[in-house]
Order: structure tokens, then sequence, then C-alpha cells
């Protein structure tokens, strides 16, 4: 019976979601299928631990989420939840989350995330090399969900045949020349186009490049080369010819070689001689020309052979050498002297050097019984001796004296056994005493350390001093601009998180005001494993930047605030800034036209939107400040629907002349930087203008990806011939003449902000000459609030705003928009008994302050940072908007 019991309460305890020691999982998360760009939330609740580490876990890995918030639902019960704002094909996938006790770890119920958007390309067709009229297959292969998907072919700019099922191989019957191509992909949510592929027509490949020699020596030489233009086919092998001129020309069998690599070593050359080579390399179509010549000297070497027939003559008290001549070949380099060695009585003497092959007349008596060598010598050294000679008169008896040195020998082996014997004792004697002891105190039974304590602390310190610009070490100036604007941590309740980007998070949060009000605002709140002084001074060098800016269509600074932590050196920075209720702009255009409930946007409301811009980017240029970022993502729509500038994190101000050169490694979004920036790095009021002609692009499609099927490392290229964006459909001339203005060649004549903002106000007056108010807009649901009111509006669906909700004081009755009262009970709810978590010791893991001022040109995915102003995070860009640009 016991086998059977046990079965049962492992069923019941799978049935209420028991973890076994005490751990109850009382909430799971559940499958979920959304729309791309949307919100989706997962929750999951544990039951029996007093402060449990809730981690989340999808498709196997850990989430290190920066947002994550713990709510007590009771005594050792907790609840926490996971959230992407806007949802991508990346974040689909399987979640779960696990918790761990008694060193065991248990995990919740799985769920799914499943995200319909555009098809996404899990294959895309890739370049090919061909010969002529030769068939070949091209491949593209999408997925949604939605599905099904059908993929549609385009060569050459004519669409080829009619859709398929993905995926999809296209049959080729073969070309005759170069030609472009590329697929569509399309479900029920849109198309998505691939990158764009090139058929190429094998050719003969070019004559090798830089021919250089890497290593020299007597007789073996290494080169290299690099491979020209290699006819769209890989180079399978090289030939060397190599040519010595020596009086004649001596033609060497050539070498072939195997490539790659494209580096060989020649042996067996002779030294000190001249050498020519050239190489060539073949494909499967066939060989290159030859690379020029390369003509160079071997160095020289000692001679190979030592001097032959080395003899003397005796002339009464007079005596003289002489030996044959090395050839050239032998000598191996330039002759510097011929060197004699001899020996007299077993002892060397000091050399003697001489010009010729001979020598002049000697002393016959000095060398008597000597014996003799000679050898040959360069620049390089002296090569073999030859045999010796024993310089005796004829008549005398050959005797051959040898030298005994067997005393000496003796004597020297002595002298060192009696020396090494002494050093041996002496080290053996010598001996190091240090007592540590005595340093404190005299000897005795213990010693003690006295000492004063320069500093004494509590890590169980329940208060915190409030924190000053004085306690960070940032300069001076910096100091005395944000003086003004310090706001007390103890006033600041925050909320939920808005986004998150590489280096901090941005928050809602209550500002409660010197007269007791309330007031809803945003706080950039930097990441808290960020210590250091210089990061912090980053972070507050781009609400200096806001500090001075006074305009309705730019983003303004509230003040900064420092949060104190327990343990730690340095306080966290807040920069409080307005609340932008509404988003970006570029999260907002593209929800207007992929969004579950989609809303029509008038060109009035679109040129209002291109307007503020407009005047927003002209009071910048005024004040002498390059935003270098300015794009859709970067535009925040406020509670009346206007237009701000934001995200100063490129932000550069000009002290002098009227332009700024990067300087550094940066990640940048290259699809919005003018020709000239991506040229030569340098950044203008007028590079700005270029930059807003693509934000117009964007406005006017509804926020597609500018330079549609055209790589980042292709924009260069494209815009160097003269290509702009094309015209949007539905785009009127006269809208699209002042952009593509915007897009000269030569800054100078690119329209200032200014005449702009005429333009745009002329235009917008043409559009509504008698109404100057906003026309009524179509909305969606764009925070995705789950309450009960706004489930009710979003049944009835889209609704219609007239002039008369845009009047001041009055409220935006839009499906998204929480009402008063809704706003009211929620920061309640946060600034309450379920949120001590937020205001007391911190309990959710503080996120990072995004990437600010000049922490974004190092490290920087400008179009990814979460921290973009105050609004939800452009999580639907294009995953290669950004390229690293290397200076």
């Amino acid at each position: 019976m016991k086998p059977l019991l046990w079965v049962v309460v492992v069923a019941l305890r799978s049935l209420t979601g028991s973890c076994g020691s005490g751990v109850l999982f009382t909430k799971h998360p559940s499958n979920q299928t959304v729309s791309q760009g949307n919100k989706v939330s997962l929750g999951c609740a544990v039951e029996g631990l007093t402060e449990p580490d809730i981690i989340w876990m999808k498709d196997g890995e850990k989430l290190y989420s920066t947002d994550q918030v713990f709510l007590t639902l009771g005594e050792q019960h907790w609840e926490t939840s996971h959230s992407v704002k806007s949802v991508q094909q990346q974040d689909a996938g399987q979640y779960w989350c696990v918790v761990e006790s008694h060193d065991q770890m248990f995990s919740s119920e799985r769920a799914w995330i499943t995200v319909e958007g555009v098809p996404h390309f899990i294959q895309e067709p890739q370049d090919v090399a061909t010969f002529p009229s030769i068939p070949f297959n091209l491949s593209c292969a999408a997925v949604g969900p939605p599905e099904p998907v059908e993929v549609l072919w385009w060569l050459g700019g004519v669409q080829e045949g009619g859709p398929q099922q993905s995926p999809s191989v296209l049959h080729v019957p073969g070309v005759n020349s170069s030609i472009k191509f590329y697929c569509e992909a399309k479900n029920t949510r849109g198309i998505s186009v691939s990158r764009t592929g090139t058929v190429h027509i094998k050719v003969l490949p070019a004559a090798p490049v830089d021919l250089q020699l890497l290593r020299i020596t007597d007789n073996n030489v290494t080169l290299s080369w690099k491979p020209g233009f290699m006819g769209y086919s890989e180079l399978s092998t090289c030939v060397i010819q190599v040519v010595r001129v020596s009086g004649r020309r001596w033609n060497l069998p050539q070498q072939e070689v195997q490539v790659p690599p494209h580096i060989h070593t020649l042996t067996g050359l002779r030294s000190h001689s001249n050498y020519s080579l050239r190489v060539s390399c073949a494909n499967e179509v066939g060989a290159s020309p030859f690379s020029p010549w390369l003509t160079f000297i071997t160095p020289e070497s000692v001679p190979s052979v030592a001097p032959r027939n080395l003899s003397f003559e005796l002339s009464g008290q007079n005596l003289s050498l002489q030996w044959a001549r090395l050839k050239e070949d032998e000598l191996q380099g330039k002759l510097l002297a011929y060197k004699l060695q001899w020996t007299h009585g077993g002892e060397p003497q000091e050399p003697l050097l001489f010009k010729e092959n001979s020598t002049p007349t000697l002393d016959a008596a000095r060398f008597f019984n000597a014996s003799i060598q000679v050898a040959a010598c360069t620049a390089v050294g002296c090569g073999p001796w030859s045999p010796s000679v024993l310089v005796m008169p004829a008549s005398a008896p050959v005797q051959v004296q040898r030298s005994r040195m067997w005393v000496g020998l003796l004597l020297g082996l002595l002298v060192a056994t009696i020396v090494g014997l002494l050093l041996t004792i002496a080290a053996q004697r010598r001996e190091k005493e240090t007592k540590f002891g005595s340093a404190f105190k005299a000897p005795g039974p213990e010693s003690s350390v006295f000492f004063t304590a320069a500093r004494s602390f509590s890590r169980n310190v329940a208060d915190l001093h409030e924190s000053t610009l004085d306690s960070l070490c940032i300069s001076s100036e910096l100091k005395n601009k944000l003086q003004d604007v310090l706001i007390s941590e103890r006033l600041l309740t925050l909320g939920h998180m808005l986004g998150k980007g590489e280096f901090g998070s941005v928050r809602e949060a209550i500002l409660k005001t010197d007269d007791s009000s309330m007031q809803k605002v945003a706080v950039k709140v930097l990441k808290s494993d960020i210590t250091s002084s210089g990061d912090i001074e980053q972070c507050l060098k781009e609400a200096a930047y806001m500090r001075d800016f006074h305009h309705p269509n730019v983003i303004k600074l509230i003040g900064v605030s420092l949060h104190r932590r327990p343990g730690q050196r340095l306080p966290i920075p807040m920069v409080v800034l307005p609340f932008m209720k509404h988003g970006d702009l570029h999260t907002f255009l593209l929800l207007s036209r992929l969004g579950d409930e989609p809303f029509d946007l008038s060109l009035q409301t679109l040129v209002q939107f291109m307007l503020d811009i407009a005047r927003g980017m002209e009071y910048l240029s005024s004040k002498s400040i390059i935003h270098r970022d300015l794009a859709a993502r970067n535009c925040m729509l406020n509670e009346n629907m206007s237009v701000c500038v934001a995200d100063f994190g490129l932000s550069k101000k000009i002290y002098s002349g009227d332009y700024y050169r990067q300087g550094s490694v940066s990640k940048l979004p290259v699809k919005w930087i003018a020709l000239e920036s991506l040229a030569d790095n340098v950044y203008t009021t007028q590079s700005d203008v270029w930059a807003f002609g693509v934000t117009m692009w964007e406005i006017m499609t509804r926020g597609q990806t500018p330079y549609p099927g055209v790589e980042n490392s292709e924009i260069y290229e494209f815009l160097i011939k003269g290509e702009r964006l094309k015209k949007p459909a539905d785009c009127r001339e006269d809208i699209y003449e002042i952009m593509h203005r915007c897009w000269s060649p030569v800054p100078k004549c690119r329209p200032s902000f200014l005449q702009l903002v005429v333009q745009l106000e002329t235009l917008h007056l043409s559009l509504s000459p008698a109404t100057p108010l906003k026309e009524p807009l179509l909305y969606v649901n764009l925070e995705g609030d789950n309450s009960e009111t706004d489930r009710e509006e979003g049944a009835v669906g889209a609704r219609i705003l007239g002039p008369e909700a845009t009047s001041e004081g009055s409220n935006w009755s839009v499906p998204w928009q929480r009402q008063a009262e809704d706003e009211e009970k929620d920061w309640l709810m946060v600034g309450s008994g379920a949120a001590l978590a937020i205001g007391g010791d911190y309990r959710y893991i503080v996120g990072p302050c995004g990437a600010i001022a000049e922490e974004a040109e190092e490290v920087g995915s400008v179009g990814r940072r979460g921290d973009l102003a105050n609004g939800p995070v452009d999580e639907l860009r294009d995953e290669d908007d950004d390229v690293v640009i290397k200076v």
C-alpha cells in the first residue's frame, strides 16, 4: 500500500503546484499569443519562503531582468512578474520561473509566448557566382506567426513568377550578366523584404598585388602577396617565376603552390646574387596575368670554402706565402681580406690580414717552426681555415713539438676546489635572525598590537543621510549647473518601468512638490552596479544639457536626485524628467499601421508632427547644440499629442567653430547619418537637417525602416552614387521635395531649420486654413492596461476625438489613457503597503540609467537604448539599424 499512497501524494502535489519542502507555487505563467510591438506580461507567485530569489527562465537560460518587482501577498507569500514593453520575434519562446530552497531548485509550470507580426527570415538569398547560361537555384525562407507565409521573388527589378509557400526555391535557367535579386515574404500582418543579393559571372582573376619580401637570408627568401580581384571564384594555385641575373639571365624552374595562404619560402638561392620574381594565380576559369617583377639581392655570407694550395718559399732570411684565389660563387660576398693565423711554440700569435692572395716578404726567422693557416673574409665573417702548413728549413729535421700543460691544468683545478670548499663553509655558517615580535613590544608570552581606528561604521544603520552633490567626485562646473535642480530623494516614489537600456532604466514616479501636490514624472536611474564617479558624471551630463532648455517642443529637465545605498560609497543618480504619456513617435506610428486595432493618421496630423520637431530642432540649433541622433524613436508625444525632441545622449555643444568631429569608435545609426558624417565623422547642424529629412520619411511611411533592402555596410556607396530614399506611397510632391532638399550632398545647400519651420507652417495652414486646431484622430490602446475600464473601452473599438478634446485643461478620452480615478488608485497602491519594497529598502532590482551623454558613444547601440526619453522603449527597430563606424 505504501507505493500506492506515495503515487497519490505526488499526484496531489502536482495538481496544487507544491514543490516539496514547504515551497508552493500559487501562480504559474500562462500561454500568450501577442502581436509584434505590443506588451506582454507573465506572472509567478510562490509561498513558503521568507525572501525568495525568484528567477525567470527562457528556453533554458536565465533572464537577467532589470525591472523585476516583488510584491508581498501575505506572510511568506511573494509574487513577481516578467514583462516586455514591445514584443519582438526574439522574445518568443518558453518561459518559467524557478526558486531555490535548501540547496534545491523548484520550477513553476512552463508557458509559451507566441509573437505574431510581419514575417521574419530564417534563410535569406545569398550571392551567387556562376558561369554564363548555367542554371542555378535561389533559396528563401520566412516564418510567422501568423502563418501561412508566401514568398515572392524579384530578379533584376522584375517579378519572377507568382507567390509561393515558404520555404521557396527559385530555379533560374541562367544569366549572361550580373543581376540583383531579393525576395518578399508576406503574411496577414504585412510584408518583409530580404537582403539584396547579386548574381556574379565568373571571370579570370586579376594579377596579384602587394608582392613583397617578408624575410630574406643568404639562401632563403619568404615572400607574400595579396590576390587581386578573384573573378568571383576562389583561387586554387599560384605560380612563382624566379630569374637569377649573373652576367647572363638564368631562368630557374617555376614553382606552383597551393593557396591560401598567399605566402611561400624559396630555398636554395645563392648568396650575394641578383634575383627577380613574379606571381600569377588561377581560379577555375583560368590563370591571371603575372604581377610586376620584384627585384632583390640576397645578402652576403661567409665564403663557402677555404683557400687552396697554401705554400711558402724561403730565400735566405726571407719568407713569402701564397695561395689560390677563391671563385666568385665560393666567396658568396665581396672579399675584404685574407686572414693569416699562425701558432708558434704552442702559443697563438696575432693574426695578419692581406688584401691579395700572397704576402710580401717576411722575416723568416720570426716564422721558423710556426704553423700557419689562411681563410677568406667578407663583411659577414671569415670562411673555413685551410690545412695548416709548418714553416721549416728544408735541411732541418722535422720536429713536432707538443705543448704539455698538465702542470698548469692540475694547479688550476686545485685552486678552484679550495675556493669552492671555502664558499660552502661560509654559506653554512651564515644565519639570519628576525624577531617580528619586537616590532610591536618586548618579548613576552603574548604580543599585542595597539592602534587607533581612523573610521568606524555599522552595516546595520537604518537611516541613511541625505546625499548631496558634494558626495560625488564630479567636476565643479557640472556640480554648479545641477546644484539648484537637486531634488530630495524623499520626495520621489518610484513606480513601474517604462523602458530600459544598456546602462539604466526609465521609471514612472510620483514627485511631491513644495505645496504637497503630486506630479507624475519619469525618472532615469543609473544601473546599481555602476559605481565609478566617472560613470556617474557621464550620466549627469545629459541632465546638464537639458537644464537650460525652455521650449514646448524640447524635453526639459525637472531635476536631479541621488539615491543613497547602504554600504556603498557613491549614490545612484536619478534624472527627473516630464512624463511623456503617449510614448515615442516611432512606436506610435508603427502601432497605427501594425497594431491590433490599426488607425488612420491624417496628412495634417503627420505634418504637425514634422512641424513640432522642426521647431524643437530650430531651438536647439540656436543654442549651438548638435543632436546627432535625431529620429522618430527619439521624439516623444506628450498628453496634448505634441512632439518633443528628446534623448540627448549623443548631443554635443559647439564651443568654437560650427562643427564637431567624432574622435572615437562609436556605434551610430548609419541610416540617419549625413553623407559627410559617414565619410569624415564631421557633425554640424546641417547633418541634423539630413536626419530630419529621414525622420520626415519615417513619419510619412508611418514607421517603416529607411532604405529597405539596403545593408548598413552598403549605405555609403548607395548614397555616394546619388541614390536617396524613394518617395513614400501617397506622399505629396511638395512634402517629398522638402525632405529631398535635406539630403543635398552639399551641406550648405540644405535648408536651415528656420526655413523648414516656415515651409512646414505654410504647408500646415494650407491643409486646414480655417481650422487651426488639430483635427480628430483615431487611436488604439497603446499602454495595454488591463483595468476593467480599459477592457470595456477596448471592446467598443477605436474612438474619434474632436478638436474640443485638445483644449487646455481637458482630458483626452482615448482607450489607452487611464482615467484620473484609475491613476489615483494605482499610485495610492504604489505609495502604500503593497509597494513598501519600492519606498523602503528598494526590494526591486534597480535598472540602469540609459546610455547617457558620452557613455552612449563608447558603448552605444544608439537605436536600442531603452532609456529613450520617457516613453515606451523603441523595440520595433530593424536589427541592422546600427553599425560600428571606426575612426
